[in-house]
């Protein structure tokens, strides 16, 4: 979309659908409610997991705690995506409602 049909994004004149998708568009960049903290947490955690792990499997006593680590991170691996989906429809609700509200009013 141009850009000055970003700057016009008007509920009265726009589908929600089109409404939706530009304010979304105008606002991808910006990570609402924490979600890039989560996103730093999760990967950090992910990273420590890993390293742990694999120096578990320097010691022969210490494997079965790494081969969990390992397990726990490949979880981990899978939190992220669903981070960014939550994130995603989250905002995609917002503008909707903002789109009824307007609509509304």
């Amino acid at each position: 979309m141009s850009e000055q049909q970003q700057k016009s994004a008007n509920a009265q004149t726009q589908s929600k659908e089109q409404y939706v998708e530009i304010k979304m568009g105008k606002q991808g960049l910006f990570v609402k409610k924490g979600y890039d903290t989560l996103y730093t947490i999760n990967d950090v955690l992910l990273g420590l997991w890993f390293l742990i792990g694999s120096i578990c499997f320097y010691f022969e006593t210490l494997k079965m705690w790494g081969v969990t680590l390992f397990v726990l991170g490949s979880v981990q691996m899978l939190i992220r995506p669903t981070i960014r989906l939550v994130h995603h429809f989250q905002l995609r609700n917002e503008y909707e409602d903002e789109y009824e509200r307007k609509n509304n009013s």
